[in-house]
């Protein structure tokens, strides 16, 4: 196992429990707009933590860890928007919730 694969394996497991909260959540204007938001940023880490560990220059790899960062606090402030809006269970988000913090504590 290369270093950054533990990393790279959590950050595309969290990416596919984004996408199965997301197609569970209300196919109403709220549930679109929240799934949209959360489909973007909740999935994009993977793809940007992959980007870095190719990076160029150690500046680069910085500013890539750092969109990776972004995406992930962006997907705290959805998950937390679904959970206290009720539009699923606690204990759908909460874990999902808990390993998206877990994420942006290790890349920052």
């Amino acid at each position: 196992m290369a270093k950054g694969d533990d990393i790279q394996e959590r950050l595309i497991n969290y990416s596919v429990e984004i996408i199965k909260v997301c197609d569970k959540l209300p196919d109403n204007h709220a549930g679109k707009h929240l799934a949209g938001q959360l489909l973007r940023c909740g999935t994009s880490p993977a793809a940007n933590y992959g980007e870095a560990r190719g990076a160029e220059s150690k500046r680069d790899f910085v500013h890539k860890l750092g969109i990776v960062l972004k995406e992930l606090n962006e997907s705290v402030i959805w998950l937390e928007t679904v959970k206290r809006s009720n539009l699923l269970p606690g204990h759908t988000v909460g874990p999902l919730l808990d390993e998206c913090t877990q994420l942006a504590k290790i890349i920052n």
